[in-house]
Formats: C-alpha cells, structure tokens, sequence
C-alpha cells in the first residue's frame, strides 16, 4: 500500500539534463580530464619521488604535517581536532599514509581520465581535497573539492564517454531509453 503522506518532488529539467541526461556527458568529460589530469600528474610525481615511495618515503608527507601542526599553534588555520589527528595517527605512521597519498591520487587521476567508476573515484578526490583544507592547504584544493562534488553528483552520466558506459551496467545500473513526451 502506498504512503498517502509521501509527496514526490519533480526533478527541474537543468539537474535532469546536468545528472541523469547522456547529452550532459561531454560537459562532464571535460571537467573529468581536468580534475583527473590533475590528480594523475600530481600523483605521479609523488610515485617516482624519493621522498614519497622510495628508499626516504614519508619524508615529504612529515614536512608538510608538521607545517600543518605550525599553522595549528599560529593562527588557527588548522583546527585542534584535525591537528590532533595528524599527531596522534598520521604522523606516526608518515610512510604507510605518503603510499597512500600517492597511489590514491595517482588512482583517482587514472579513473576520472579513463572514466571508471567515475562518482566513486571523484568521492575519493574530494575526500583527500578535504583532507589538505582541514591541513591548511588551499592551491587548488577548492576548485578541485567543488568540481569533485559535481561528478559525484552526476555519478549517472559523468562516465558516459569513458569505462562507465560500459562497466556500470554490467554491476548493475542501467540506463534506459527513456520515449520522448
């Protein structure tokens, strides 16, 4: 029996053609392949660094966790919470964590660009975006969290020219051609 207190809202035709229309897909590969640029390029350049993976890994990450402790104590950029997470889990364990940025970011480039798993890499992004605001970082964290917010939102059709056209039927979403009015 249905809820007769359910009111359904219509979706307003921009969202519908910005996340659930395929006509929408060129406008999402394009922001797709600058995030996804930037995220790749930025992890690959960790990858191959001494200071990240190699022989002196978590060097770099433990020089900028301690600029962020810095910015705690000064002028508050970092707030006390995030701080105390840094200290208490992230410094201690600077090398598992500057893999984890590397390989992440280099992951998330790597399916944004190829359009794989699209809303779920994006999620990925602006999750670490997060993580270098709440250490005090802007650069291009802003822009890139806000547009990683988007493909997340237009999970749908942010993939359509890329893997996700093909993948995300196969794990179960479909698309269907939808007659016109």
């Amino acid at each position: 029996m249905k809820n007769q207190n359910t009111i359904v809202v219509s979706e307003n035709p921009v969202s519908r053609f910005l996340f659930s229309d395929t006509r929408s897909g060129l406008i999402w590969l394009v922001i797709r392949l600058y995030v996804g640029y930037s995220w790749f390029t930025a992890g690959l350049g960790k990858v191959q660094s001494e200071v990240w993976t190699g022989k002196n890994a978590g060097t770099a990450l433990e020089g900028f966790i301690k600029g962020a402790l810095a910015k705690s104590q000064e002028g508050g950029d970092v707030t006390g919470w995030y701080a105390s997470f840094l200290e208490s889990t992230v410094l201690p364990n600077a090398k598992i964590f500057s893999f984890v940025v590397a390989y992440g970011e280099l992951l998330v480039g790597l399916g944004l660009i190829v359009g794989l798993l699209t809303g779920i890499a994006a999620f990925f992004g602006a999750f670490m975006n997060v993580s270098f605001l709440f250490a005090g970082t802007l650069s291009t964290n802003p822009l890139l969290f806000i547009l990683a917010t988007w493909l997340v939102l237009a999970w749908k059709v942010a993939g359509w020219y890329g893997l996700d056209r093909w993948a995300l039927p196969k794990l179960g979403t479909p698309w269907n051609k939808k007659k016109s009015i």
